[in-house]
């Protein structure tokens, strides 16, 4: 079972740039692995003030921009404005709702079934209809957003949790980091599911901890595992059918 938050704090001091003395600049490993669990301090209002001081100007961003100078546009950013993980725990509600979405892949095109949700209680459903629209990017998460911004303000999106009968495919994360879906709860992995079907091997974990390490932005919480047996009865049935 996958546990990851990927979170954002904002902090006081700029990174310093380090030697090739074995350590990567703006506190990552020599190879490239950031260093996780480092928590903001509590501030006053002079301290935070002092802080702000610290973050780029806009002229600075443009100009490493268009200079493309070593390292990269986050380099201006403090350490402590960057995503980091943290373990969360799996939630009471998580298998009652991960039920709705393997409902729903039951009826699509690829096993594939989403809900969108927010204090446990279903706001909008999606399932895979790749075949049904000729459309590739018609994932089970893709369509539920679409279903969602369809009928609500996009901002509404912030603070919702997912849920997922597979785990999140590299577009359909990118998309959940950019909509500002705070948690992701899925059942079979990408590793289950490329045993079945085809699918891009690279984990919602592996997505987030690239935001984490290149958006300032990021912030979602990743479950997986929930119900997994039962989903991975729908996939089995879709690679022995014709």
């Amino acid at each position: 079972m996958v546990l990851l938050a990927v979170t954002c704090k904002f902090g006081v001091a700029m990174p310093e740039r380090q030697d090739r003395s074995g350590r990567g600049r703006n506190g990552q490993n020599g190879d490239g692995r950031a260093n996780w669990g480092q928590e903001g301090d509590h501030r006053d209002g002079s301290a935070a003030a002092a802080s702000a001081k610290t973050l780029p100007s806009r002229r600075a961003v443009l100009t490493a921009l268009a200079i493309g100078a070593g390292g990269s546009v986050l380099d201006l950013f403090p350490r402590e404005a960057r995503a980091e993980a943290i373990l969360v725990p799996v939630r009471p509600e998580d298998e009652r709702l991960m039920r709705e979405a393997i409902a729903l892949a039951a009826e699509a095109d690829y096993p594939f079934g989403a809900v969108i949700t927010r204090d446990g209680q279903v706001l909008v459903r999606g399932l895979n209809l790749g075949r049904r629209l000729a459309d590739p990017t018609a994932h089970g998460e893709m369509v539920a957003i679409r279903r969602f911004v369809a009928t609500r303000p996009p901002e509404e999106l912030k603070g919702t949790t997912l849920y997922t009968s597979g785990e999140p495919c590299a577009m359909c994360m990118g998309a959940i980091i950019w909509c500002g879906i705070s948690r992701v709860v899925f059942a079979a992995s990408v590793d289950d599911i490329a045993a079945r079907l085809g699918q891009i091997t690279m984990s919602a974990q592996a997505v987030a901890q690239l935001m984490a390490r290149h958006a300032p932005f990021a912030q979602v919480e990743i479950t997986g595992g929930v119900l997994r047996t039962e989903a991975l009865a729908l996939f089995d049935a879709k690679k022995t059918s014709p």
